[in-house]
Parts: structure tokens; sequence; C-alpha cells
């Protein structure tokens, strides 16, 4: 389809991460948007500000009368909506333009050079380094992003149009859609099973995915793909050696295919985040950036919101959160923060994310979780899904192997912090604990202020 002769694009689930970016880069190119979320956020919030128009009830009354138009209107949703979605079925009904967020990312990125981040972990952190690369050097880049960096406040950097950024994600096999030139795999650990029933199947689809890549092809070393590899402290293609920790920031060396510099400094904590910077610096290099200015870009790169995001940062408490929600990214924050805190006892507040992911991997859930010195559980956030008996909290509870571990109710979190004997404190999960977490911040920054 020719982008160009769209005038109106509508969004089912506008507010969504990889939905909002879209609707952002339609906004800035003068479309008119608009569209439905569950609940209003600081993102549909941001979108109005640019002239988006929203609601927040599925009703067909309230989609403005310019989108019922079936010429020059195109509506975006996302997989996660439900199948008995009243708006999404009147636009079936009416034979509008209607099209997943991956296919209109395809569109959009079809006619550019694409620089494309796929992995179970680590993809959001690494396109968002590389985005922020590729802006700083001025290769004129458009990126789009599964998460907020606080560089920009915002999952799209805007450039021009000739070369994008994109975070390719797996679910839904929606990076199929996807046809990049360079293209990074950080990790291929099993998730999604609701989806791939399998990991022999979601291996499969990564597998297929590195077929599309046009260029070449950058994976993590170990993985059984092939391409240049990626490694800190070993052997590969691209390699960060020499790592020290000064004031909290890395230092350390990198040595690539080309060249060799030293003296880089990146400030995300947890050697999964010194990958990822790697990850964006091989990829910057294959596009043509010199690796003396990827290491200038990098000093200055801030991170992304919920990923090991510090809320309150003192010298005798510190409240980190971060949107780990799978028992391998569990286990890196809890690097991190053993690594950047030594000695201090670490609480995690952990709310499990869909009743299939807590099914799958619930041994791997209570073992990743049990290196923490406190842990308060709450209750399995559904999201798109509908219970599976047997499978709770308490459930996961049993499993964990830990003196200190705790079911608690969301509306009790401030306290049990308030009563802890913890120093840190993160927060953990992809559901609506980071809307509690702004909450919990705030309350204890407000009392702190007061006392």
């Amino acid at each position: 389809m020719n982008l160009n002769e769209i005038h109106r694009v509508y969004f089912i689930g506008i507010g969504g991460i990889g939905m909002s970016a879209i609707a952002r880069y339609f906004c800035a190119n003068g479309k008119q948007v608009a569209g439905y979320d569950k609940v209003p956020s600081d993102i549909t919030a941001a979108l109005e500000d640019l002239g988006a128009e929203i609601h927040f009830e599925d009703t067909v009354s309230l989609i403005p009368e310019a989108f019922k138009n079936t010429e020059n209107t195109l509506v975006v949703y996302t997989p996660a909506v439900p199948k008995d979605h009243k708006q999404l079925n009147f636009f079936f009904d009416v034979n509008i333009t209607t099209m997943k967020r991956a296919q209109v990312l395809g569109e959009i990125t079809r006619n550019t050079f694409c620089l494309g981040v796929a992995g179970t972990h680590g993809k959001t952190t690494t396109s968002a380094i590389l985005g922020y690369i590729m802006k700083v050097c001025n290769t004129g880049a458009t990126s789009f992003l599964g998460g907020i960096t606080e560089n920009y406040n915002s999952n799209l950097i805007l450039g021009e149009d000739k070369v994008s950024v994109v975070e390719a994600d797996e679910f839904d096999r929606s990076f199929l859609q996807l046809s990049p030139d360079l293209a990074c795999i950080t990790s291929m650990d099993a998730d999604h099973l609701d989806i791939y029933g399998e990991k022999e199947a979601l291996e499969n689809s990564f597998a297929e995915f590195s077929q599309r890549v046009s260029k070449q092809l950058i994976v993590c070393k170990g993985l059984p793909l092939e391409g240049l590899t990626y490694a800190v402290n070993e052997e590969a293609d691209y390699q960060i050696s020499n790592v020290s920790i000064s004031n909290g920031v890395y230092m350390f060396s990198v040595k690539t295919p080309f060249s060799q510099e030293d003296n880089f400094e990146f400030c995300l904590p947890g050697k999964h985040n010194l990958l990822n910077a790697l990850a964006a610096i091989a990829l910057a290099e294959q596009y043509g950036v010199s690796l003396m200015d990827i290491r200038e870009a990098l000093k200055s790169f801030k991170g992304v919101k919920r990923r090991f995001s510090y809320k309150i940062k003192e010298e005798n408490f510190v409240l980190i959160d971060d949107y780990a929600h799978h028992p391998t990214e569990i286990k890196a924050v809890l690097e991190a923060v053993r690594e950047m805190y030594l000695d201090a006892s670490v609480t995690a507040i952990f709310q499990p994310h869909l009743f299939s992911r807590t099914n799958d991997f619930v041994e791997e859930f209570a073992e990743s979780l049990s290196g923490f010195d406190q842990v308060l559980l709450l209750d399995i956030y559904p999201a798109r899904e509908l219970p599976i008996p047997g499978v709770t909290s308490e459930w996961l509870l049993d499993k964990i192997d830990n003196e200190h571990k705790k079911l608690i109710e969301k509306t009790e979190v401030l306290e049990e912090i308030k009563n802890s004997k913890s120093k840190i404190f993160v927060m953990i999960g992809a559901g609506d604990i980071g809307v509690l977490i702004e909450e919990v911040a705030e309350e204890l920054s407000t009392k702190k202020a007061n006392s």
C-alpha cells in the first residue's frame, strides 16, 4: 500500500508502547490520528498533545465520522486486542483497510535502509542505544522503539525517511513482517509459549527472521545462528574487554573487525547492558559510523524508562523500577544490583505477568527470585489472558526458597517498604506495577521532603 495516500490513521490499542511510536510517526507526518485504548496514560496524554483524538470506551459511536470513510483511512491494531472488540469488527465489516502494527511498521520501513534489533531479552535497550547513536551521529535515522528513552522522553526518535531503526518483536511472529538490511539477535530464550507452543518453534522463527536480513546479521556469541558474534570478556568478532567501574559508570575497551578503541563510558549497570551496548555498537559500525564517534555518543546515553530506572537514589535508600518479566531478566536485574551495591540488603517486589508465562516458567521464576534478600509477591497481572486453574501467586510463592517472602496486595506495598530493613528495593514486572511504582515513589519522596 502507498502510505502517502493515507490521510487518516485510527489505532486500536493506541497507548501500547509499540503502537504509540507509530502513532507519533503519523502525527509528525501530518496525518489525522485517532484511536482507542483501555485506560488513559502518560503515553495517551502525550499523543493528545500532538493532536491525536483518543477515547477509552469500546463503542462504535465514539469513532470520529471522518475515520469511517473507507477511502484514505487506515486502521492499525495490536494482536493483544480481543477478537470480539466492537470497533475492530466494525472496521472489518465496512472493509476499511485494517492492518496489524507489525505490517504497518514493515510498510513504513520497507523503502528504508533498516537496522533491526531482535531477541527475547535486551531488544528495547539495544534499539534505544542504537537509535541514540544514530541520532547523535547525524545519520538521519528514524527509530521505532519499544520503550521511552530518557534522553528524548519518547519511543520515537524522528529523523528522515531513508534510514530506520526498528525493535523487531518476536511476539506473534511480528518480526517476520520486516526486511532489515542489518540486524542483531540478542537472545533466544524460551518465551511466548502461549504463541509458539515449544521453544523449538520460537528458535525456528528467529532462524526465519535471520534469513530476512539482506546484508549482515550480528548474534550474541553462543546462539546457534550464522553471523558476526559479540561478547564481553571472551573472543568474538565484536568484543568488550578491560571492564572496570568508576563512580557507578562502566569503563571498557572495544575491539571490532575494523578497529579498536579504549576509554568507552556507559552508565547502565549489569553485564547484560554491556552486551546490549556492544550489539548497538556493532550495528552502528556496520552501518558506517566510526567507532570513535560511537564512543563519544555512548557517553551521554541515559537509558530507557522502566529498564533499571532509578526512581529514588539516596545514600541509604534506593528504589529501582524494571520491566523484567522473565526469569532470565530477573536474574540480570539481581546481578546488576549486587554489582552496584555489594553488601546491601535487596528486596524484590514482583508482579508476575500472564498466567501462561507463570505456568511455563514457575520453577525458573522461583529460582531467580530466591536470590533476593526479601521477596514481596503481588497477584498475577492477567493482561490478555483468562485465569488458569491452579496458577496463582500463592503457588509461585510456595516454590521460592527464601525465608523472607510474602504475598501482598498493591495497597500494602508502601507500608511494606517502610517496615523493611532493606536499603535497595526493586519493583519488577510488565503489568500495572509500572503505574504503582510512580505512586509509591511520589508518596515516599513527599514524606521525606516533609520530614
